[in-house]
């Protein structure tokens, strides 16, 4: 460390995650200097909404903040946005900023996110964009209107969002999907169809079991020619084929990898003084004999910059929250708790008005996931009991599950 400098705590990563972790640390006491580091030049903002609400209002995209200037200034926390670290010096516990500067620190954070996975193509230009910052959103949301066309690559749930909200405001849309089905990561067949009708019904053309041989963009239009030989044209090519995790900063600094930057169930790294959380980490989840796994959701950003934050300060507390991720789709919501793939058989809950929740089962019988659809919130509540049996190993009657007669909330009683 630099004479002179004072060390504190160092959170690369004004996301959610690192945004979350930096309140947490002075919520549990901490009184030193909390240094918060930003690549963007906005105040640290939600992301969910970039892909639903901010695209579909009449006005420009509008931030929703996480904290504006004054909040983190009353808590102390010094932003610097605008501001990349170039590397860290494991050795001295020290970032050097590309401004030149260095921030001595005695725990770091990495919460660098994920970025949008290319397509390994030539020919990409300005009309193919992929979304993840608020700037990326306004250039997307000046060119959804009536009769624009709009491929998007990649029936995950971005791609599916940002379709919606296409549709909503009058433009033409197409979804590329080279796997099946859409939704194929982590989404339950019956939960994907009810998705899928949902779009077609809307007026999207979902071409599915079809790659990308080639994409020509002349900065007016993007040719995209499938593998099967069909060409769509399109004014604007939206890529969504999934995240990369930010790991170059922790692979410089000699930090161990593994799908991401590898941490502990306290979310240490290879490096006891430096920790990593959100997008950019996979970690082992106990609900499920410690799989490792790497998450990709706004809840897990969140508990992951608590409980980072609370580590840092030597709280030693391991993960122990079941995953939750949700969609929102033309007024249908989409719920899951836990990992679907885990089980080994479903038991299906009809909740009327077309919801219904799958439980997913180990053959022992043990719930480990449940995957609901429905109008509005028809699905949130027992999703959010099934969470809880999740949490508690439960092994619930099959027959009570698949019945709306019993009351999720007496099995978690039993």
């Amino acid at each position: 460390m630099t004479a002179g400098m004072v060390a504190g705590m160092v959170i690369v990563g004004a996301g959610e995650c690192g945004t979350r972790a930096a309140f947490a640390l002075r919520e549990a006491g901490y009184d030193g200097t909390i240094a918060l580091v930003g690549s963007e030049a906005h105040p640290p903002y939600e992301r969910p909404p970039l892909s639903k609400e901010a695209m579909t209002g009449e006005q420009a995209p509008s931030i929703k903040t996480i904290a504006d200037a004054a909040r983190l200034a009353e808590h102390r926390i010094d932003l610097r946005n605008s501001t990349t670290v170039l590397s860290i010096d494991r050795a001295n516990r020290s970032v050097r900023l590309a401004d030149g500067s260095d921030l001595a620190y005695d725990k770091l954070l990495l919460a660098t996110g994920a970025l949008p996975r290319k397509l390994p193509l030539q020919g990409m230009g300005g009309r193919s964009v992929c979304l993840r910052t608020f700037d990326d959103a306004l250039l997307i949301r000046r060119h959804l209107r009536q009769g624009v066309r709009i491929a998007i690559v990649g029936g995950g749930f971005i791609g599916l969002e940002l379709a919606a909200s296409a549709r909503k405001l009058g433009a033409d849309v197409t979804v590329i999907e080279a796997q099946p089905r859409i939704l194929m990561r982590g989404v339950p067949e019956e939960i994907a169809a009810v998705v899928h009708q949902a779009h077609v019904a809307e007026g999207v053309e979902i071409v599915c079991g079809d790659g990308i041989a080639s994409m020509e963009d002349d900065g007016e239009t993007v040719r995209i020619v499938l593998s099967s030989g069909r060409t769509v044209v399109a004014d604007l090519a939206i890529v969504g084929i999934g995240a990369v995790p930010v790991t170059a900063l922790a692979e410089t600094a000699g930090l161990a990898l593994n799908n991401g930057i590898s941490v502990d169930a306290r979310l240490r790294t290879s490096d006891p003084h430096v920790f990593a959380a959100g997008d950019c980490c996979s970690f082992p989840l106990a609900v499920y004999g410690d799989r490792r796994v790497r998450l990709e959701a706004w809840r897990s950003a969140q508990e992951h910059g608590a409980l980072a934050a609370r580590n840092m300060l030597g709280a030693e507390e391991a993960h122990a929250t079941v995953p939750w991720f949700w969609s929102d789709q033309y007024g249908l919501t989409l719920q899951i708790a836990g990992l679907p793939d885990e089980g080994d058989r479903t038991i299906r809950r009809d909740l009327g008005d077309g919801a219904f929740i799958l439980f997913h089962l180990k053959d022992d019988g043990r719930l480990v996931a449940a995957s609901g659809i429905g109008p509005d919130n028809a699905v949130a509540r027992d999703v959010r009991l099934a969470e809880m049996l999740i949490a508690r190993s439960a092994r619930p009657d099959l027959a009570a599950l698949a019945s709306t007669a019993v009351k999720l909330k007496s099995l978690l009683a039993a």
